[in-house]
Protein backbone atom coordinates (compact mmCIF):
# COMPACT_ATOMS: atom_id res chain seq x y z
CA UNK A 1 0.00 0.00 0.00
CA UNK A 2 2.96 2.54 1.00
CA UNK A 3 4.70 1.50 -2.66
CA UNK A 4 1.21 2.46 -4.61
CA UNK A 5 0.82 5.81 -2.59
CA UNK A 6 4.48 6.37 -3.11
CA UNK A 7 4.05 6.03 -6.85
CA UNK A 8 0.93 7.96 -6.28
CA UNK A 9 2.65 10.74 -5.12
CA UNK A 10 5.25 10.97 -7.58
CA UNK A 11 2.57 10.35 -10.43
CA UNK A 12 0.50 13.68 -9.18
CA UNK A 13 3.70 15.71 -8.45
CA UNK A 14 4.78 15.30 -11.87
CA UNK A 15 1.20 16.33 -12.98
CA UNK A 16 1.57 19.33 -11.10
CA UNK A 17 5.44 20.20 -12.52
CA UNK A 18 4.16 19.91 -16.05
CA UNK A 19 0.56 21.84 -15.36
CA UNK A 20 3.09 24.51 -14.14
CA UNK A 21 5.23 24.40 -16.43
CA UNK A 22 2.67 24.58 -19.27
CA UNK A 23 1.53 27.48 -17.48
CA UNK A 24 4.17 29.56 -17.30
CA UNK A 25 4.91 28.90 -20.90
CA UNK A 26 1.75 29.70 -21.97
CA UNK A 27 1.69 33.48 -19.77
CA UNK A 28 4.49 34.79 -21.58
CA UNK A 29 2.53 35.57 -24.83
CA UNK A 30 5.39 36.65 -27.56
CA UNK A 31 5.03 38.77 -30.69
CA UNK A 32 4.99 36.02 -33.13
CA UNK A 33 7.77 37.69 -35.32
CA UNK A 34 9.83 37.60 -32.28
CA UNK A 35 9.99 33.92 -32.11
CA UNK A 36 9.32 32.17 -35.10
CA UNK A 37 12.71 32.34 -36.48
CA UNK A 38 16.21 32.71 -35.25
CA UNK A 39 16.48 36.32 -36.95
CA UNK A 40 13.20 37.38 -34.66
CA UNK A 41 14.39 36.07 -31.88
CA UNK A 42 18.01 38.05 -32.02
CA UNK A 43 16.83 41.04 -33.71
CA UNK A 44 14.02 41.48 -30.60
CA UNK A 45 17.16 40.71 -28.04
CA UNK A 46 18.36 44.03 -28.98
CA UNK A 47 15.22 45.63 -29.40
CA UNK A 48 14.17 45.71 -25.81
CA UNK A 49 16.95 47.09 -24.54
CA UNK A 50 17.31 49.59 -26.73
CA UNK A 51 15.70 53.18 -26.05
CA UNK A 52 15.94 56.96 -25.18
CA UNK A 53 16.93 58.28 -21.38
CA UNK A 54 14.08 58.12 -19.28
CA UNK A 55 12.54 55.23 -20.92
CA UNK A 56 13.21 51.79 -19.96
CA UNK A 57 13.59 48.54 -21.04
CA UNK A 58 10.55 46.29 -22.47
CA UNK A 59 10.88 44.16 -19.85
CA UNK A 60 7.58 42.30 -20.56
CA UNK A 61 8.84 41.94 -24.03
CA UNK A 62 12.12 40.72 -23.00
CA UNK A 63 10.16 37.94 -20.24
CA UNK A 64 8.11 36.88 -23.29
CA UNK A 65 11.64 35.64 -25.08
CA UNK A 66 12.98 33.99 -22.42
CA UNK A 67 12.20 30.66 -20.98
CA UNK A 68 11.02 30.48 -17.35
CA UNK A 69 14.12 28.89 -16.84
CA UNK A 70 16.45 31.05 -18.16
CA UNK A 71 20.05 32.49 -17.08
CA UNK A 72 22.13 35.71 -17.61
CA UNK A 73 25.57 35.54 -16.87
CA UNK A 74 27.89 38.13 -16.60
CA UNK A 75 31.90 37.62 -17.04
CA UNK A 76 34.25 40.00 -15.43
CA UNK A 77 37.92 40.78 -14.18
CA UNK A 78 38.15 41.20 -10.44
CA UNK A 79 39.93 43.79 -8.21
CA UNK A 80 42.80 40.94 -8.18
CA UNK A 81 42.79 40.45 -12.15
CA UNK A 82 41.36 36.98 -11.55
CA UNK A 83 38.28 36.46 -13.84
CA UNK A 84 34.93 36.41 -12.16
CA UNK A 85 31.07 35.34 -13.53
CA UNK A 86 28.03 36.05 -11.75
CA UNK A 87 25.13 33.75 -13.12
CA UNK A 88 21.43 36.03 -12.15
CA UNK A 89 17.21 34.65 -13.41
CA UNK A 90 16.05 37.45 -15.89
CA UNK A 91 14.42 39.03 -13.05
CA UNK A 92 17.42 39.51 -11.22
CA UNK A 93 19.21 40.98 -14.32
CA UNK A 94 16.32 43.93 -14.59
CA UNK A 95 16.09 45.30 -11.10
CA UNK A 96 13.89 47.51 -10.22
CA UNK A 97 13.73 48.00 -14.45
CA UNK A 98 13.37 51.85 -13.93
CA UNK A 99 14.10 54.68 -16.53
CA UNK A 100 17.21 54.52 -18.31
CA UNK A 101 19.33 57.60 -16.80
CA UNK A 102 21.12 57.80 -20.15
CA UNK A 103 20.00 56.85 -24.01
CA UNK A 104 20.83 53.17 -25.07
CA UNK A 105 21.32 51.39 -28.20
CA UNK A 106 22.60 47.99 -28.88
CA UNK A 107 22.52 46.30 -32.48
CA UNK A 108 23.64 43.48 -33.96
CA UNK A 109 26.86 43.45 -36.18
CA UNK A 110 27.63 40.03 -37.08
CA UNK A 111 26.36 36.39 -36.08
CA UNK A 112 27.90 33.00 -36.16
CA UNK A 113 25.12 30.46 -35.76
CA UNK A 114 25.61 26.78 -34.77
CA UNK A 115 22.18 24.25 -34.64
CA UNK A 116 21.67 21.08 -33.97
CA UNK A 117 17.75 19.23 -33.94
CA UNK A 118 16.12 21.63 -31.47
CA UNK A 119 18.88 23.92 -30.07
CA UNK A 120 20.98 26.96 -31.42
CA UNK A 121 23.97 28.79 -30.21
CA UNK A 122 24.24 32.25 -31.32
CA UNK A 123 27.85 34.58 -31.17
CA UNK A 124 26.38 37.77 -31.82
CA UNK A 125 28.61 40.47 -32.08
CA UNK A 126 27.37 43.80 -30.80
CA UNK A 127 28.03 47.48 -30.94
CA UNK A 128 26.48 49.85 -28.45
CA UNK A 129 25.72 53.56 -28.76
CA UNK A 130 24.22 56.66 -27.23
CA UNK A 131 21.76 57.17 -30.94
CA UNK A 132 20.63 54.66 -33.03
CA UNK A 133 23.19 54.02 -35.86
CA UNK A 134 25.69 56.30 -32.98
CA UNK A 135 29.43 56.37 -32.24
CA UNK A 136 29.76 52.96 -30.37
CA UNK A 137 30.81 53.65 -27.09
CA UNK A 138 31.72 49.95 -26.45
CA UNK A 139 31.84 46.52 -28.98
CA UNK A 140 31.52 42.55 -27.66
CA UNK A 141 29.97 39.79 -28.17
CA UNK A 142 26.99 37.68 -26.45
CA UNK A 143 27.03 33.96 -26.30
CA UNK A 144 23.15 33.06 -26.86
CA UNK A 145 22.00 29.83 -26.44
CA UNK A 146 18.19 28.92 -27.74
CA UNK A 147 15.40 26.58 -27.96
CA UNK A 148 12.88 25.64 -30.35
CA UNK A 149 9.85 23.43 -28.70
CA UNK A 150 8.62 22.88 -31.83
CA UNK A 151 5.99 26.45 -31.96
CA UNK A 152 8.60 28.79 -31.21
CA UNK A 153 12.14 29.95 -30.15
CA UNK A 154 12.93 30.39 -26.58
CA UNK A 155 16.08 32.26 -25.31
CA UNK A 156 17.40 29.90 -22.51
CA UNK A 157 20.12 31.56 -21.87
CA UNK A 158 22.88 34.01 -22.81
CA UNK A 159 26.60 35.33 -21.33
CA UNK A 160 28.73 38.33 -21.97
CA UNK A 161 32.11 39.44 -20.80
CA UNK A 162 31.63 42.40 -19.42
CA UNK A 163 35.84 43.44 -19.59
CA UNK A 164 35.86 42.91 -23.55
CA UNK A 165 35.44 45.13 -26.16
Amino acid sequence: MNRIRGIAGRSLAAAVWVALTSVSLAAQTARPDDVATIDGIIAAYYEVISGPAGEAADVARDRSLHHPEAWVSIAGVGGDGAPTVRVVSLDEYHGDAGPRSQAFWEWETDRVVQRSGNMAHVWSSYASAREPDGEPFATGVNSITLFHDGDRWWIMGWMFDSSAG
